[in-house]
This record gives C-alpha cells, sequence and structure tokens, in this order.
C-alpha cells in the first residue's frame, strides 16, 4: 500500500491530530496489505487522531486475540515517528520490554531495551527464523519499526510457522521432533562473535550463570574462547493457541549454510566441532543437507513479503510467524523490540 492520496493511510492522517478517548468509538480497521495475501494483517486508524499507545494499553486483550489470530500486525498511519513513540507502544501492548542477551547477530542499542534489527552488511539475505528459538528463554513478542525505509530492497519476509512445518516432509519433521536439536557454538572466532557481546557481560561468572539458568552447557577454551552446546525443541506448541509450530533454527546454524568456500578457505582442517557455530540432532547425530534443503524449501514456499513505510510497526507473534531480512541498498534503519519471556515449549 503506498501513496498519500484521501484514501491512503499516509494521506489521512497529516493534518492536526486530535486525541481520541480509548473505547470512544471503534478507533482501528482491519485489512490485507494485498488483495489475496493475508500475512501481515493490516491493521489502520479507522478514524483520525487515534493514539495508538493509548489504544493498546486499552485494548491489550485485543491485541493478544489479533495476534493470535493472524500472527502478524502491521500498524500503518498512526504517526509513530521516534524510538521513544515505538518503545510505548510495544511496551503498552506486550508488556515490559526484554533485553537482547544470548545474540547470534550484532545489534546497536537505540535507546531504553529498543535495538537496531541487526547490523550485518545490507547485501546479505537473512534466512527466515522465529526469534532465539536456539535457546531458552525465547521472546513471544517482536515488533519492528521502520524508522527509515530503504530505497531498494531491505524487506522483511515473514512466513507462518504453523503452514512451514506443514510442508516439511512428514518422516522429517518426525525426525527433528523426536529427536531435538544441538547447537553448538564457538564464541571469539572471526565469524562468530565474541561470548562478551553473545552474552553482554564481561563476567565468565555471569556467562556460567546465565548458560545454567538455560540449561546450555559452557566450556572455556584454553585460547580464551567459550564453546557451548544446548540441547533444544524443534517443534513446540503455542501456549495460547495450543498449535503444534516449526521453532528453530537448524536451517542457519548447519554447516551447509556457511557462505560458500569459507569452509574450504578458513576451517578446511577443522574439525565440526571447532566450527564458528553447527547442529546436530540432540543426541550427536548428523543432520543432512538434504534434510534441511527441504526445511528451507519449505520457508521459501511460505514467505510472504510487503513494502516498509516509514512510520509502520509490525508486531509479532514469535512462535507462529519467523521473520528475516531481505538485501538492500541505500540507507535503511529497523527498529526492534521484544517482549513476554518463555521458556517451555510445551510438545
Amino acid at each position: 500500500m503506498t501513496g498519500d492520496g484521501p484514501g491512503s493511510p499516509g494521506g489521512a492522517f497529516r493534518g492536526r491530530r486530535r486525541s481520541i478517548r480509548p473505547g470512544e468509538t471503534e478507533l482501528i480497521q482491519l485489512g490485507t496489505v494485498a488483495p489475496g495475501q493475508a500475512l501481515p494483517a493490516l491493521v489502520t486508524p479507522a478514524v483520525a487522531g487515534v493514539d495508538l499507545r493509548a489504544w493498546a494499553s486499552a485494548s491489550r486483550s485485543r491485541v493478544e486475540d489479533l495476534l493470535h489470530r493472524h500472527g502478524a500486525l502491521l500498524f500503518k498511519g498512526f504517526g509513530i515517528a521516534t524510538v521513544e513513540q515505538f518503545e510505548g507502544f510495544v511496551d503498552a501492548a506486550c508488556g515490559p520490554l526484554l533485553d537482547y542477551r544470548h545474540r547470534v547477530t550484532r545489534r546497536t542499542q537505540l535507546g531504553g531495551r529498543v535495538y537496531s534489527s541487526t547490523d550485518h552488511p545490507p547485501s546479505l539475505d537473512l534466512g527466515l527464523h522465529n526469534e532465539t528459538s536456539y535457546t531458552r528463554p525465547w521472546p513471544m513478542r517482536i515488533a519492528f519499526f521502520c524508522v527509515q525505509a530503504a530505497p531498494e530492497g531491505g524487506e522483511t519476509p515473514l512466513a507462518d510457522s504453523r503452514r512451514v512445518l506443514e510442508r516439511i516432509p512428514e518422516s522429517v519433521r518426525t525426525r527433528f521432533a523426536d529427536r531435538k536439536l544441538l547447537y553448538l557454538r564457538n564464541s571469539g572466532d572471526s565469524v562468530e562473535l565474541s561470548w562478551q557481546e553473545t552474552f553482554q557481560t564481561d563476567s565468565r561468572e555471569d556467562v556460567e550463570r546465565q548458560c545454567r539458568e538455560s540449561g546450555m552447557d559452557c566450556e572455556w577454551r584454553a585460547d580464551g574462547r567459550l564453546r557451548t552446546r544446548q540441547v533444544c525443541h524443534a517443534v513446540a506448541r503455542h501456549p495460547a493457541t495450543g498449535e503444534i509450530v516449526w521453532f528453530n533454527q537448524a536451517h542457519l546454524f548447519h554447516s551447509s549454510c556457511y557462505t560458500p568456500g569459507l569452509l574450504e578457505r578458513m576451517y578446511a582442517d577443522a574439525a565440526p566441532e571447532d566450527l564458528p557455530y553447527n547442529v546436530y540432532f540432540g543426541d550427536g547425530a548428523a543432520i543432512s543437507a538434504e534434510e534441511l534443503r527441504l526445511v528451507r524449501r519449505a520457508y521459501d514456499e511460505e514467505t510472504r513479503v510487503f513494502a516498509w513505510e516509514e512510520g509502520d510497526v509490525l508486531l509479532l507473534d514469535n512462535m507462529l510467524v519467523a521473520h528475516g531480512r531481505r538485501p538492500y541498498r541505500g540507507p535503511r534503519r529497523i527498529a526492534v523490540a521484544m517482549a513476554q519471556p518463555r521458556s517451555d515449549p510445551g510438545a
């Protein structure tokens, strides 16, 4: 949806905004971002001057219901212009924001508990995933705010995690669900983040505490690096809807996803357990590249894309919907915030 005509979200709200009290009338309306595209559901003001934070605070149960039904909500035309306004909305809609720990990507803290979506180079295509599904706990809610849309590319693709599960061949999804997954990381490698950045601390004791709380084994290497191992779920049951979802990042941690030539160039003589990151079945057995190819195909078949516009806010149920990032050119600024921690996969 683009443009600033009278019927578009951008054009309808350029005038002076008046205060509308929550409950005064129906303040929002639901639609689609494109004909026949259900993901994400589009939420726009039904009247001028809606205060999105106030509406969310008064309608939190409705926000939850809409997320359980649609998985992803794109709020457009509400006049969100600053990171502080975005943070206030997420807090009102979802509760206290979370720190970003157990990191696998570099991010910049923009203020409070709001971060850049990722600091990876713009040329990289970041695969679809459910945030922090490689460990415990994870956020049930993740929100994005478009501060500046890229002039070319930079979309945030989405996929319904229930439908991804359905598209994966039954033999594969059963094997993953039954055997679970073992994630291995060697922090401090030139590819992998340092353990200080991953755990957001300079204290080894704090790292060990965080690992114990997450059910993660840790081992300090002679060269000062940190090796962690954690057995986690491959599928999970949503606590509110009861639905089983595909919920892991095996397709992003597996050695088959390294940049072509990187293994031969930098790790030709390395044992599998010495790679910066890798994933196995929970019993330590190897996962085949073919199995991961089928998983990636399922994501590709369920991918849905929309175009960012400045001021847009995207709110996801992190278990029901996966997200990624398309490559882009030019400046792009997307902020992210997370809320509602959960650690029980329930499946």
